[in-house]
């Protein structure tokens, strides 16, 4: 049957320059290092790159990637998984805020988690309504089905939110590096903070280290990690698995959850709701989205559904908002 709707049709971005970068890529373009892509075509013969030395690469990339390590060591958000959820915190809270410091973190080497594909490997992506508000917000294009749209391809999704994340100035993305610890700074019940784990600790940053580093703590020499120092944390790693639930799982090691109440079975109608609900700060200065939560709570799972990952990104965007600006009014940043 065919779709009763279709969502509004998409303008394509087209590039441009501005006045100065135009005028520099003339002159390249005088020397012969910058042309249309249509004069190469058919002209293979003679092509050549234009020249570099190897030490040039390196360079280019290190100085860029040290540069930006120093920016971000002292943040004010950091989002611990680049999945649909932490995506679309990320794309929210820099659209909101850009004059925050936003460090997105991803222990894969491709962020994105399990949203480049629907379930079991098909490739359209379901989203129940309202959620299509979002995909409208970020450009996404998809079918409309009455109480849920389809996206064609679960990759035109997280491809076009992680584009959005990465144009923007205020973002970091640090992939192929894990968490391996919170930070964490004295908290007592008088604080005027709303966590709901045991008094005791309120999470000031996160603990860092290259993904492959981690993986080898066991059959290595003590290799330490890097930190990053920031007021608000929020944490998306999904359910139990290899790196997820971390946040939650350290909670627990750390006594201030008694105890994770476990995924439950699969219920759609259950699970949206639950999870987009229960957002929220876990423990001062920590926000849990996505299936995270259902290791806490006790929720059920949602299957191939990913209305409520991108809602609770949007929901959790905010939560940590709400936490950074009453900490800054009570001068604690």
């Amino acid at each position: 049957m065919a779709p009763t709707a279709v969502s509004p049709t998409q303008q394509h971005a087209q590039l441009a320059f501005s006045a100065g970068k135009k005028a520099a890529v003339d002159e390249r373009a005088g020397e012969g290092l910058t042309k249309p892509l249509a004069d190469m075509m058919g002209n293979w013969e003679n092509f050549s790159f234009a020249p570099i030395r190897e030490s040039t690469v390196s360079r280019a990339m290190t100085r860029r990637y040290f540069a930006d390590l120093d920016q971000h060591a002292e943040s004010d958000i950091v989002i611990i998984g680049a999945g649909s959820c932490g995506l679309s915190a990320a794309y929210t809270l820099g659209r909101l805020r850009p004059d925050l410091r936003i460090t997105l973190i991803e222990a894969g080497v491709a962020p994105g988690g399990g949203a480049w594909l629907g379930g079991q490997l098909f490739s359209a992506m379901v989203l129940r309504k309202p959620a299509d508000a979002f995909l409208r917000e970020v450009g996404v294009p998809y079918e409309d089905e009455g109480d849920f749209v389809v996206v064609k391809h679960a990759a035109l999704f997280t491809s076009t939110v992680l584009s959005k994340v990465l144009a923007m100035d205020n973002v970091k993305l640090f992939n192929a590096t894990a968490v391996e610890d919170l930070i964490t700074r004295p908290h007592h019940d008088d604080d005027d903070a709303e966590g709901e784990g045991g008094a005791g600790v309120r999470i000031a940053g996160v603990v860092t280290n290259w993904t492959l580093v981690s993986m080898h703590h066991d059959d290595q020499s003590c290799m330490d990690p890097n930190t990053i120092n920031a007021p608000v944390v929020i944490s998306t790693t999904g359910h139990d698995g290899p790196f997820g639930a971390f946040s939650v799982k350290r909670l627990v090691s750390m006594k201030q959850l008694r105890q994770l109440e476990g995924m439950r079975g699969l219920d759609m109608l259950r699970a949206e709701d639950a999870i987009v609900r229960n957002t929220r700060e876990i423990v001062p200065g920590l926000i849990v989205g996505g299936m995270e939560l259902s290791e806490i709570d006790g929720a059920n799972r949602m299957g191939p559904t990913f209305g409520a990952m991108a809602l609770s990104g949007v929901k959790a965007a905010e939560e940590a908002l709400r936490v950074f600006d009453l900490r800054k009014k009570q001068n604690e940043l």
